[in-house]
């Protein structure tokens, strides 16, 4: 019964794609409308690294602009693998300003063509947003 009502409370959302609502414990509803959050933009969002030998290590910074009307703050910034750690500015970025997520690849074990997605979680437009790193690993 309290599926169906919470159902029909979100198909009556006619705004569900630019704001969304949440009820403080004053049960007033907060509009947040998108335009006024921080937006996240990458100057790249994918680096090549060429052809590497097996054992190198590469690092990569990605530099991202906040392009919002409101502060950054990256939450949680993952790889795709355990051969990949990054690293990411910790502190808010505010409009106008940049920050950055450093990535270190590590090649050891990993032969071939190379693909690897660092995914971003931030409280931006958008919210989840990936950069990669993609390359050529040659064997020792």
């Amino acid at each position: 019964m309290a599926f169906a009502a919470v159902s029909f409370v979100a198909c009556g959302n006619t705004n569900s794609q630019k704001e969304a609502g949440a009820s403080d414990s004053t049960g007033t509803t907060a509009v947040v409308n998108a335009a006024d959050t921080g937006k996240i933009v990458f100057e790249e969002n994918a680096y090549d690294f060429g052809t590497i030998k097996e054992g190198a290590i590469v690092e990569h910074t990605y530099s991202f602009v906040n392009e919002g009307k409101a502060p950054i703050i990256l939450s949680q910034v993952s790889a795709s693998c355990g051969c990949t750690t990054p690293s990411f500015t910790q502190t808010p970025v505010l409009p106008g300003k940049k920050g950055e997520i450093k990535v270190s690849f590590d090649s050891n074990g990993q032969v071939g063509k190379q693909q690897k997605i660092v995914t971003v979680v931030s409280n931006a437009t958008p919210g989840v947003t990936t950069v990669q790193l993609k390359g050529e690993v040659l064997a020792k």
